[in-house]
């Protein structure tokens, strides 16, 4: 087994992104571009990684630094390009904080997709003291620089496209900007880099000829997916990237059996909030419809079905269940659970800690928090549930809310089996409804009522005789 540390080049400032936040936090699906970088080091088992930084290097910095190290397994360190003078320079910046006994992976923290099975075959093609190079064939190598072959069919070099002569720009084998080499080479190869080119840099890619000057051997792992080495330099770049992974998701999905409407048309994001990362998963015969987007990890039971246009983030989603369109569901951390049989919306609300029954009906503007809905329990249409507990069979009427906050403290609302509450009531928490009850229209509800009995509390209705309506003045 190798011993990997990772180089990651994240100094750019990304003028073509037209942005204030530096190129490698755009994000894709969800997560800052940098950030699934970092993710594949971490599949691969790295030891370490060094994040080379320079333009915007303490928001890049602090962006990474708390989450990533928690979750990624490696160490993680940040070393500063200033100025920035080119690829060899920048990993020159990263020599002294690399142990000298490992194969040296470097990454570009703009090129979000390359899949760690990807890298290891580079770095099995290092072994034996090679320089690896990931090469893919591109009909348009516009930009990249090319792979330079002798007669004999091995890599001599690699040229620049600024610097490339007419044959050479005609080769459509390109360098990916990702290498795989042993430290003890990489070190004095750094130290032979000159900057004399027609960009006045130090490029990385002149440590092949000298591989070649050295005797070391030069393997080119070719690869034929040129979405794992696509960068984002523009955001038409970034939006055609996350069109091409969302659509590879989508696919995925698709052969596992997931009836999709239009694979085109479909999200599946990290949560950014919570750190959750994007995980759907789906039973037999589900079906999504267009345009919707899931966030965190969603689980969807089998012949569950979800409509139109619906944001779903962090829930647990029950056979046989009917997501209608534009429902909003966001678990965040606590999480959403939809039983089996339930029906959920058009344009409901299901915020963290709604747990759902089985054949529970929420309706058209309904918001649930941090509520129970017992198993028949229905809310069909304009209401609010916060902070309460509602028992099997319920109806809870139209324009009728839980007063779950004082000004102060939270309460909570218990709602017994079989209560029915009518349209526009108020249930001023902490109070229980007893089980058989009704709560009559428009009634503001502050003490626990009993079992089976029907509670009214509203003003007498007053009418005034040939009451006169009052005019705009003219």
């Amino acid at each position: 087994m190798n011993t990997i540390d990772v180089v990651i080049l994240a100094a750019g400032k990304g003028t073509r992104m037209k942005s204030q936040r530096p190129k490698v936090l755009q994000t894709l699906a969800g997560r800052p571009l940098l950030c699934h970088v970092l993710g594949t080091a971490a599949q691969l088992r790295a030891r370490s990684a060094v994040v080379v930084t320079g333009h915007g290097a303490p928001e890049v910095e602090a962006s990474i630094l708390g989450g990533t190290r928690a979750r990624a397994g490696f160490d993680l360190k940040f070393v500063r390009q200033e100025p920035q003078l080119g690829t060899g320079h920048a990993v020159q910046q990263a020599l002294p904080a690399l142990p000298g006994d490992g194969t040296v992976v470097v990454l570009s923290g703009d090129v979000p997709l390359t899949q760690a099975a990807t890298l290891q075959a580079l770095v099995d093609a290092a072994a034996g003291g090679r320089l690896a190079l990931l090469t893919v064939t591109l009909p348009d190598p516009a930009g990249y620089g090319r792979i330079v072959r002798g007669d004999d069919g091995a890599v001599r070099r690699i040229v620049e496209q600024k610097d490339a002569s007419a044959a050479e720009r005609a080769i459509t084998e390109v360098y990916s900007g990702i290498m795989a080499v042993p430290a003890r080479h990489l070190r004095g190869w750094l130290a032979r880099l000159s900057n004399d080119n027609a960009q006045g840099e130090y490029y990385l890619t002149d440590v092949v000829a000298m591989a070649v000057a050295d005797g070391v051997p030069v393997a080119a792992h070719r690869i034929q997916d040129a979405l794992q080495v696509a960068g984002v330099n523009s955001p038409l770049q970034l939006a055609a990237l996350e069109r091409a992974h969302q659509l590879r998701q989508a696919e995925a999905l698709m052969e596992q059996g997931v009836r999709l409407a239009d694979p085109a048309r479909f999200d599946l994001r990290d949560d950014a909030r919570t750190g959750l990362p994007a995980q759907l998963v789906c039973g037999q015969d589900v079906e999504i419809d267009v345009g919707c987007i899931f966030t965190g990890r969603v689980e969807v039971g089998e012949g569950a079905r979800i409509g139109a246009y619906c944001h779903i983030g962090n829930a647990r989603i029950a056979a046989g269940a009917v997501i209608q369109p534009f429902t909003h569901i966001d678990g965040e951390a606590a999480g959403v659970q939809v039983g089996e049989g339930a029906l959920v919306g058009p344009f409901a609300r299901l915020r963290p800690g709604a747990q759902l029954g089985r054949e529970v009906h929420v309706g058209n503007f309904v918001e649930v928090k941090n509520s129970t809905l017992a198993d028949g329990a229905k809310a069909n249409h304009l209401a609010y549930l916060g902070d309460a507990t509602v028992g099997e069979r319920v109806n809870y009427g139209a324009g009728s809310i839980t007063a779950n906050y004082d000004g102060a403290r939270k309460h909570r609302t218990v709602i017994e089996p079989d209560v029915h509450v009518g349209s526009n009531c108020v249930l001023v928490a902490p109070v229980t409804i007893g089980a058989g009850g009704t709560v009559g229209g428009g009634s503001t509800i502050t003490k626990s009522t009993p079992p089976g009995a029907l509670s009214v509390s509203r003003g007498r209705q007053v009418s005034i005789a040939n009451w006169a309506r009052p005019v705009k003045e003219k």
